[in-house]
């Protein structure tokens, strides 16, 4: 985690997938494959929640839930897509203060794509942002998980 600005937190991570980027790319743009990694390990996301309306000034939306039944509902808004390579969009909850979420796709060949992740978070979010932090790190590794078993499977 870095501070871009001064008080502005945000998330960065780079990470090397054996797919190509087009798969990269359906995962985060796929309402059925969302619903199967978009979510931290304690939690699911409900497939008949996701929504997605791909196209700047279009929006998504799903809903995140835990053991007990309790349910975590997220969306934004795409605010810039380049396909396959970049989406930029809005993210937050309810009630909550927004924040901007990027993901580029690198293709280095081979079948073999480089994902840049980075969330930009709000100063006064601080106290929520480490339980955030750890919830995208968390779905990034299911991402990582519904890959691999798509390519090794």
């Amino acid at each position: 985690m870095t501070e871009a600005q001064p008080g502005v937190r945000e998330l960065v991570i780079t990470r090397t997938f054996r797919a190509p980027r087009e798969r990269l790319w359906r995962a985060w743009t796929e309402p059925t494959v969302l619903a199967r990694w978009l979510h931290p390990k304690s939690l699911r996301t409900d497939p008949q929640s996701v929504a997605v309306d791909l196209r700047v000034g279009g929006g998504y939306r799903f809903t995140m839930i835990d053991d007990d039944g309790s349910a975590y509902e997220s969306s934004g808004e795409y605010l810039e897509l380049q396909h396959p390579e970049l989406i930029r969009c809005s993210w937050g909850a309810p009630g909550e203060p927004v924040a901007e979420l990027e993901v580029r796709l690198i293709d280095l060949g081979a079948r073999e794509t480089e994902m840049t992740f980075c969330l930009r978070g709000r100063a006064d979010d601080s106290n929520r942002n480490d339980s955030v932090w750890a919830g995208w790190r968390e779905a990034l590794e299911e991402l990582a998980m519904e890959i691999e078993g798509e390519t090794n499977g």
